[in-house]
This record gives structure tokens, sequence and C-alpha cells, in this order.
């Protein structure tokens, strides 16, 4: 159901960001991000309030434009494509927003249903096959002919994530996925992000501030900061949290406070 990577990605890279800035008027909210996502792995955006994480993440699907440099998703410049070439990256990645973004019309299984109906030629019967499959994978095999408002705060993000991978993407982007839960509802989303990860093979972006999901999670991490404007640390958090000799990212990984 997915096209074959073009012959100008890199075999071990899912995403490159290059010389990255972006700027609203006379404000900078961060320049000259680089950076790469290794395919397979679970990659996370982290930062404070008001360093970019978000817009970052819209870049990199596609939402906004940078103002400088270039940004490949799965070997291809997503801000340089146009027409049908764009329209088949777009179905390449799948992306979970904030607060799940169901529709609240449709049953938890058309939701994972419609991407499905949308982008494939599939018959009704192997559609819904698939979306109950997916919905399987996440913990909701059971969850699928209700109604969104039906289900709880963690169940709207694994029925979201279900449907971010229907089209079996080889990459999908997280935004804030333990954002508003409960500390076992989180736990338990991070321990799906993580076996989805590795018996799936799926390249995980993940935008979050949750320290303890960063530390369960992530492959590799890279920080934002809002003074700095742009990147401050990159690697393993472990290594970061033991390593760093930047005040800003030690307080952040051993919650600490720099005025303290």
């Amino acid at each position: 159901m997915v096209n074959e990577p073009s012959s100008s990605a890199a075999p071990d890279l899912a995403a490159e960001v290059r010389g990255v800035a972006m700027r609203f008027g006379t404000n900078t909210v961060f320049e000259n991000v680089s950076f790469d996502v290794r395919r397979g792995e679970v990659f996370v955006i982290l930062g404070g309030s008001g360093c970019g994480k978000s817009t970052l993440l819209k870049l990199m699907i596609g939402l906004r434009r940078p103002t400088a440099g270039r940004i490949l998703i799965l070997g291809e410049d997503i801000h340089a494509l146009s027409g049908e070439a764009r329209r088949r990256l777009l179905r390449r990645f799948g992306v979970m927003f904030q607060q799940g973004a169901l529709f609240g019309s449709m049953s938890v299984l058309e939701n994972v249903m419609l991407p499905l109906a949308t982008f494939t030629r599939l018959p009704r019967e192997a559609i819904e096959r698939i979306a109950r499959i997916k919905l399987a994978q996440v913990g909701l095999a059971d969850a699928a002919e209700r109604m969104p408002a039906q289900l709880s705060g963690g169940m709207i993000k694994r029925a979201a994530i279900a449907r971010a991978m229907a089209l079996d993407p080889p990459l999908v982007f997280l935004d804030e996925p333990s954002a508003g839960l409960d500390p076992i509802t989180s736990a338990g989303l991070d321990s799906l992000i993580v076996s989805l990860a590795r018996d799936l093979g799926t390249t995980f972006v993940v935008v979050t501030h949750e320290l303890d999901s960063i530390m369960t999670i992530a492959d590799r991490v890279i920080m934002l900061d809002k003074q700095a404007r742009g990147m401050i640390a990159e690697g393993d958090p472990r290594r970061l949290k033991v390593e760093s000799t930047d005040p800003v990212v030690r307080a952040f990984f051993n919650r600490t406070d720099l005025a303290a």
C-alpha cells in the first residue's frame, strides 16, 4: 500500500533537517537547526514551553514552510514538491495530533478506515479487516464500534495512532502523546510506542516535554531552547543526563532549578 522510497533517499535515514530556521516577522523561533532521524528509531524533539517543538513538527509534516533550510522526508524535499508528487509523499507518513483529532461523528473503526478508504481502492471488506488489525495492534479491538465521546483520553490517543498507521507508513509523527494523561495511562502508551517501533520497524518522531516518557521511549533526542533560539543538545537522553555540560540541559534532565 505504501510507495517505495525514491532512489535519492538515504537508506538509513527517515528524515533530514538541514539549516532550518523559522521566523514570524521579527521574531526568530529557532535557526540553524540540523539533525537526522534514523530509520527504525524513536526520535524525540524536546524542550521547554515556547521553544518551537510543535512548530518544528509542523515544518516536518509540511503544514508550514521554513524561513530557511531544507527538510527531506523519506528522501524527498517536502517543501519542494507539489501536486501528485506531494500527495504521494504525504501518504507515506502518519500523524497523530495532540488531542487525537478523531472525527466525532464516526465510530473508532470508521476513523481508522478513513485513510484506507481515501487513498486506496481496496474493497470495503478488506479496508475494515485492516482497520480492525490496526485497532488490535494498539489494544482497542473491543472498542471498534464505540464513538470517540465514549473513549478515555488514553484510548483516544491509541485510536489516533491506529489511524496514523492505517496505511502502513514507515514514519509516524506523534505530537505530545502523553499530554493530559495520568501516569499509568501514559506509561501504557509509552510501552505501546516502543513495541510498535521494535515489532514493526516503524520510525517515530515524537514531540514531548514529559521526562518520564522521554527516558522510556527515546533512542535519541534533540533539545530546543527558547533563549538560544535553536538546538542545544542532541543524542541519547540517558547520556545527556549525566554528561552534558550545558546547564539548561542538565537542569531539564535532572529536574533541577537553574536559579538554585
